[in-house]
């Protein structure tokens, strides 16, 4: 077994009297020493220590050691990799690790530890990026990193425009370096811990630092970033698609059933009454049709919308379904048969109109014309909802934390 790191005993002893509950989650995690690369980083609940590290005051060693504890408490380097799996080449990398190293300082700053300077923090890249202005507590309130790396990324009209490229020129100016690398699976360590792991570990340790009154325990804070078990939307997607899409199968008048024809010929034998008349099982039944309702008014960004379709068009190959697209504002546009091969590819190069109000009914209307099996609806509730529909219906929410609580249908939050 590789040995435990020489470089950061000193620097983790300390932290047992700064900080009782950094000094228990650095209990769950994996510390080794190498002979290259950045003072340290971090690779799924491993943290390498590099020559750099020995270079570093003791204060800050403390401050860099405690940054990526709380890399590994929160998940980052699986959740960096299994965002990298779901978006594919349109994953920015190099933006979500600035999205989590400003939450990770901003957090220690409010525990009062100490970080090389200059340093990236959360505060100053929503003030340098979003150009919002928020108190410390109440962005680590409010922001968790997928969500900000999302409104980072978001180009829709009336979003957030060049927020990424101010972004990456902001993290430059404070000397940001990547200190992340994707988990690379049970192989990188014989315990791997999941989220829910993570998530008692944190509690645990957060009540035993405010019970210490010192450290990150005592600064009280409420972090959105906190990872809680939960089921991808993806796979919920999958689930509600599959299930909707099933081809069961259809009566018919056309022909009679199987066991009416055997009770007819037994009727006629026995000379006793006929039996009514039994239905058929139709041959084929018709295709299921999975109709998308894109709200152009909402804050819908390319991402969100591609990761969606990949999946309906995946779910539309595997079942024979027929994919319709209608673009709606206060009024529905032409409805727009997709093929599921080239339905991403279609959608990249679709001229929708964007802004203006939101109506559901009229879009409903023009829904219950194709007579859906399933209806999606990428929207931000921002509108009164129509009568419920006969037809299963999907709301997919740009973030649901925020937006109004549908009474009806299942709700997807594709912020997560």
């Amino acid at each position: 077994m590789t040995r435990h790191s020489a470089r950061a005993t000193t620097a983790l002893r300390a932290l047992n009297e700064h900080d009782p509950a950094m000094a228990a989650l650095a209990l769950w995690c994996d510390h080794r020493d190498r002979d290259h690369g950045p003072p340290a980083e971090t690779t799924g609940q491993t943290i390498h220590y590099g020559p750099e590290f020995d270079t570093l005051p003791r204060h800050e060693q403390m401050g860099l050691a405690a940054h990526h504890i709380l890399h590994v408490a929160l998940r980052h380097s699986p959740r960096l990799a299994n965002l990298a799996l779901r978006m594919g080449d349109r994953f920015d990398a190099r933006l979500w690790q600035i999205a989590a190293d400003a939450i990770v300082n901003e957090t220690l700053l409010a525990a009062d530890y100490a970080l090389p300077r200059p340093a990236l923090t959360l505060t100053g890249l929503l003030a340098n990026a979003l150009g919002t202005t928020v108190a410390p507590r109440q962005a680590l309130a409010d922001w968790d990193v997928d969500r900000l790396y999302h409104s980072l990324r978001d180009t829709t009209p009336g979003g957030t425009g060049d927020a990424q490229s101010r972004a990456l020129s902001y993290a430059t100016a404070q000397g940001f370096r990547p200190d992340l690398t994707p988990d690379t699976g049970p192989a990188d360590t014989p315990d791997p811990k999941t989220d829910a792991d993570w998530h008692r570990h944190l509690s645990r340790a957060l009540e035993a630092g405010r019970s210490a009154g010192r450290g990150i325990g005592a600064a009280n804070l409420r972090l959105a970033d906190i990872p809680q078990p939960q089921t991808p939307w993806e796979v919920i997607l999958r689930r509600l698609l599959s299930r909707a899409t099933l081809d069961a199968p259809q009566s018919t008048h056309r022909r009679p059933a199987r066991a009416f024809i055997a009770a007819m010929a037994q009727a006629q034998q026995d000379q006793t009454p006929e039996p009514a008349f039994q239905p058929g099982t139709a041959r084929q039944s018709p295709a299921p049709r999975v109709v998308i309702a894109l709200d152009t008014s909402s804050s819908i960004t390319d991402d969100a919308l591609t990761l969606l379709m990949a999946e309906c068009t995946a779910i539309a190959r595997r079942t024979r379904a027929e994919i319709h697209l209608i673009p709606f504002d206060d009024s529905p546009a032409p409805a727009i048969r997709l093929d599921p091969a080239t339905a991403t590819t279609h959608l990249r190069t679709l001229q929708a109109p964007r802004g203006g109000g939101t109506a559901f009914a009229p879009a409903f209307a023009a829904a219950a014309a194709l007579t859906p099996s399933i209806l999606i609806v990428l929207t931000d509730m921002e509108a009164p909802l129509p009568p419920k529909p006969r037809f299963p219906v999907i709301w997919a929410i740009p973030d649901a934390r925020h937006a109004p609580h549908a009474p009806w249908g299942a709700t997807l939050d594709l912020s997560r």
